[in-house]
């Protein structure tokens, strides 16, 4: 489902106004039918839907697929009256970054979107963002850069952006896409943490195929999400300063107060995900799924939708006898180091899927290794082997096969008491 539409309702117009915090009576009424269904949505509808229950202000669109029936939804929600909000229709990526960050600084809860080389067309804004503590939320339907620009999902373009201060973290199904949002928002406007999210989900695999999705009331989300605050919005009877030019010595403690942001994110994750267990019924791991690890002796790491054919992969090769397991990171920043360290404990061999690029790093292969690599090199206990799969790349699809051949790399690497290498490209290999 890629757009929506509500009989009898009349277009906004130019009359409509942007009030805060207010639904109007048709958007009241649309999603009072809705709760309690489950419907058959795609990852961008499931987004879309997520904008709209969180009743966002603003919203920066520029088309760019596959994200964008993201914005198709939400200007149709506009259009039918569903929604009060201002829709800009920017000129570019940077254009989109920078209307939101305005919005978001003027106390407006902003959302806006990107994929592939839109993502880092605006790379300039997501430092700015993020350095103002502005908390607007990006989605991410992922798409492979040039080259070879195919359109298919890779996981490159918002990890480009992992090191500005963003939270950031994929999400498996459209469900998870609609939940993340919430959450996404929930967190990153709390004032412990007052940073911008992406909330990220494959291209194609998960934007473009459609899944269950439960509405929940409005009150539910209300309750769990209530209207944005910002501690220093912009304000003429406040005069505060937003990004003013400093002397060096004044950036350090900036800086500082930003990376103690992202540490203190940590917990504040895990409250509201267990707050929206409690408000909703549904219970995600805080930051890392853990999938029949307790006596695995080799494990795949992995993010975003592959995942789901992950689990069947390892479903199977438990039947065969081979103690494997799976470790999903939920969010990538902040990185959950003590989660996968806790998850991994016992486990003697591990490889990471890596749907990105990471070139010239220390494993010439991905990004994620490195990071998994300095999470359990902290460990307490003996670390296990790591090694890396370059699986997906592209758009390709990461067959049930292949999971199977990953599998078989890390049995050999128990038997030897090494790695071969420290990264695999799958496909390309015997």
């Amino acid at each position: 489902m890629t757009t929506a539409h509500v009989q009898g309702a009349q277009p906004a117009g130019p009359a409509a106004r942007l009030d805060r915090g207010i639904r109007t009576p048709d958007g009241e009424r649309f999603l009072a039918d809705l709760a309690g269904q489950k419907m058959r949505l795609n990852g961008c509808a499931a987004a879309a839907y997520a904008a709209l229950y969180a009743n966002v202000d603003v919203i920066a669109a520029y088309p760019i697929r596959p994200y964008t029936a993201i914005m198709m939804n939400l200007s149709q929600f506009i259009a039918d009256g569903i929604l009060d909000a201002e829709y800009i229709h920017a000129d570019g990526e940077h254009s989109q970054l920078s209307a939101a960050f305005g919005a978001g600084s003027c106390g407006a809860r902003a959302f806006t979107g990107s994929s592939g080389v839109g993502v880092t067309y605006a790379y300039e804004m997501y430092s700015i963002i993020s350095g103002a503590r502005i908390p607007i939320q990006m989605a991410i339907a992922d798409r492979t850069l040039d080259p070879p620009g195919d359109f298919g999902s890779e996981h490159t373009d918002a990890l480009c952006t992992r090191d500005m201060g963003w939270l950031l973290g994929w999400a498996a199904t459209p469900q998870e896409v609609f939940d993340k949002s919430l959450i996404a928002y929930a967190i990153g406007e709390d004032p412990r943490v007052l940073l911008p999210q992406m909330v990220a989900q494959d291209g194609y695999f998960v934007s473009h195929i459609a899944g269950e999705v439960e509405m929940p009331s409005t009150d539910q989300v209300d309750a769990y999400l209530p209207p944005y605050q910002l501690p220093f919005a912009l304000d003429p009877r406040r005069p505060v300063s937003h990004g003013p030019q400093i002397h060096p010595e004044q950036g350090p403690p900036l800086q500082l107060e930003r990376a103690r942001a992202m540490e203190d994110a940590i917990p504040v994750i895990r409250r509201k995900t267990d707050e929206f267990a409690t408000a909703f019924g549904r219970q995600y791991p805080d930051l890392v799924e853990e999938y029949l690890l307790d006596d695995a002796e080799i494990a795949l790491v992995i993010s975003g939708g592959h995942a789901v054919t992950c689990r069947a992969a390892i479903r199977r090769l438990r039947e065969q006898g081979i103690k494997i397991g799976m470790a999903r990171l939920l969010w990538i920043r902040p990185f959950p180091s003590d989660d996968l360290r806790a998850a991994l404990r016992g486990v003697q061999a591990v490889g990471v899927v890596e749907t990105n690029l990471g070139l010239g790093g220390a494993s010439y292969g991905g990004i994620l290794s490195l990071d998994v690599t300095t999470a359990l090199y902290q460990a307490e206990y003996e670390r296990p082997l790591v090694t890396s799969f370059m699986a997906g790349l592209g758009g390709e699809t990461v067959p049930v096969a292949e999971f199977d051949w990953m599998a078989g790399k890390l049995g050999q690497a128990l038997q030897r008491g090494r790695v071969e290498k420290a990264t695999h490209w799958v496909g390309f290999e015997h």
